[in-house]
């Protein structure tokens, strides 16, 4: 297949289009770089052995869709493009819900137009109404949500599962994901926030290595074992090997799987791991809880491997070793040496 990357070029569709180049298939970016690299993409490429076809722009502009799934005759459309970060949603509601829904329809409209019915959609396990422990796809999911973020992504769902009811020749599939962490194990290419990173991962990484003083710790008074908030990590590797799973499992009508290992880990966890690879301490700050965070949040990924034949392979200390890799190769991520 020719698949069309919207947002190709950030954290999750860089990594993707490495599998998907790798499984045979080809592969064209659509990306405005708002919070990406071109740099990505031709990292990516090198890896893949192959020059992936880049056009900058908004996956918001219909007409501007439409020319790249017709001008590259494109066969499949992953979406990733939107904005990502919780905390930016909560202070900043309308662009989320103007780029997220936006740029969404207007690739939905755009595939229909050019007679595109294969279509996978980035989506997140922050849908879930009660987050918690072995979260299965048909708990429930909603829009009275404490983030517009997480509103965003089950909107998008719903109306995929719209269009999949009105059209019978799409074929569609919802990959909620849990929490993407680590990088290529060459270290060419990985998380690469821009600013303050909102992720636990890449800021421990960023303090491990000297960019930032510590990492605040939200909270250690959760009912877990340490106080800690547990969340499913999942290697970015393990994720973008999902999406090719899914691409191939595609057929009329809509389903969704949770793309996560089924096992947690907490903050402590995560920085005792950084610790033990980058072979130094990383200084940490206890701070108040973050409004909305939940004490536990992990899959069960078995409709995953039931459906896809796909399963997360590699763990957390192998996320956090490539993770550091990353992180010590490119302290500045991509940006390196622009300072």
């Amino acid at each position: 297949m020719r698949v069309l990357l919207t947002g190709g070029a950030g954290y999750i569709g860089s990594h993707t289009a490495i599998a998907l180049l790798e499984s045979g298939h080809d592969v064209v970016v659509l990306d405005d770089f708002s919070n990406s690299s071109s740099e990505a993409i031709s990292r990516a490429g090198e890896i893949a052995g192959r020059e992936i076809p880049l056009v900058r722009g908004d996956a918001a502009d219909r007409s501007l869709v439409l020319e790249v799934l017709r001008g590259y005759q494109i066969d499949a459309v992953v979406h990733f493009a939107g904005r990502k970060s919780v905390g930016e949603s909560v202070d900043d509601p309308l662009r989320y819900y103007s780029v997220n829904l936006g740029s969404a329809l207007a690739t939905l409209v755009a595939m229909a137009d050019a007679g595109v019915h294969r279509f996978v959609f980035s989506s997140s396990a922050t849908v879930y109404e009660r987050p918690g422990e072995g979260l299965v796809e048909h708990d429930p999911v909603g829009i009275d949500l404490p983030n517009p973020y997480g509103r965003t992504k089950a909107m998008i769902e719903a109306i995929i599962a719209d269009a999949a009811r009105a059209d019978a020749r799409l074929h569609a599939a919802v990959l909620r994901y849990f929490n993407p962490v680590g990088a290529h194990p060459s270290g060419r290419i990985g998380e690469d926030p821009k600013g303050v990173p909102n992720n636990l991962m890449p800021f421990v990484a960023q303090v491990a290595v000297g960019e930032r003083e510590r990492v605040r710790v939200f909270g250690d008074d959760y009912p877990t074992a340490d106080g800690t908030g547990v969340r499913d990590y999942i290697h970015v590797v393990d994720l973008a090997l999902g999406h090719v799973a899914a691409l191939e499992a595609l057929e009329p009508g809509l389903f969704t799987v949770n793309l996560g290992t089924g096992r947690g880990a907490s903050v402590f966890d995560v920085l005792r791991a950084f610790e033990a690879v980058a072979d130094r301490a990383v200084p940490y700050e206890v701070v108040e809880r973050r409004p909305g965070d939940a004490a536990v949040s992990t899959a069960d990924p078995s409709l995953a491997h039931q459906r896809l034949g796909w399963k997360a392979q590699r763990s957390l200390d192998d996320a956090v070793r490539d993770a550091w890799r990353w992180q010590r190769a490119n302290p500045h991520g991509y940006r390196e040496g622009e300072e």
